[in-house]
């Protein structure tokens, strides 16, 4: 019982209440025993009792605080354990070739409803002998404006060659590859590919990731036999897990009953 008081108090201090002496005081009656001063010995336990439960509700309050998510929301690995992150907007890997606006923490963040799909997707996989690694998750909107602010710069090309080298800059808002608004500001879209879990290697899927082009499409035919069946081991894991396809780009995918359908969120990824 000693143990149980001195953790109680020291919970307080983890809390940020320092000054315990009343704190100890009122324990030492309830759990040491103390016989002292027995008037009004029952409202002295209704009193000991709360700073026995407080301490527990507060540190919950704080864990949850401490994860600097909004309600509904949840880190990927916390719930798939062995996805893989190579979150692109965090680095300057991407279209843009910078970070990106609202990337603190190179992260994945979905809401718990898709992440719970997603794990189900990738217990499907790793049947298989594949990991997921993924690119992109919940995405601020701040992010999009600076998809915006980039595309409307249309002598920034530095990445063309590698992003769209078939495309003029200028027709990226018109065929829908930058957009004002995104489903992964919703919170449960998802960019991912598939490992290899012997070797680690990924699958080799005819583009890369963020590519625009039709090489990138669902059903094209400017991929070999090997690289649509690479597609498809994903594509029918993430439509089992209840996820929508997106048929412009092979590693999109869509929380099919998506929790926030018109929500367009904006708290940073950190």
């Amino acid at each position: 019982m000693r143990i149980a008081y001195k953790n109680i108090v020291m919970s307080y201090k983890i809390m940020g209440i320092y000054n315990t002496d009343y704190i100890s005081s009122l324990l030492k009656e309830l759990i040491l025993g103390n016989k002292k001063n027995k008037g009004g010995k029952r409202n002295r336990k209704r009193k000991c009792i709360i700073l026995l439960v407080l301490p527990a509700v507060m540190l919950t309050v704080l864990s949850g605080c401490a994860s600097g998510l909004p309600d509904g929301f949840v880190y990927v690995t916390d719930v798939v354990k062995t996805a893989q992150l190579d979150i692109r907007y965090y680095g300057d890997n991407n279209f843009v070739g910078t970070r990106i606006d609202g990337y603190e923490a190179p992260v994945a963040i979905l809401t718990k409803e898709a992440a719970e799909a997603l794990k189900v997707a990738a217990d499907l996989l790793e049947e298989q002998g594949y990991y997921i690694k993924i690119f992109d998750a919940y995405r601020p909107q701040q992010a999009v404006d600076h998809f915006i602010r980039w595309a409307k710069d249309v002598h920034d090309t530095k990445m063309k060659e590698k992003f769209y080298p078939d495309l003029d800059k200028s027709v990226l808002f018109e065929q829908g590859y930058i957009a004002e608004k995104s489903g992964h500001t919703r919170g449960s879209t998802v960019d991912l590919t598939i490992v290899d879990m012997k070797t680690n290697e990924e699958l080799d899927m005819g583009s890369g990731f963020d590519f625009f082009g039709e090489i990138s499409h669902h059903g094209t035919d400017l991929i070999t036999e090997q690289q649509e069946a690479n597609r498809n081991i994903l594509r029918d894991a993430m439509v089992a897990a209840g996820f929508e396809v997106y048929p412009g780009e092979w590693w999109h995918y869509k929380l099919k009953d998506e929790p926030y359908p018109n929500t367009y969120f904006d708290f940073k990824i950190k």
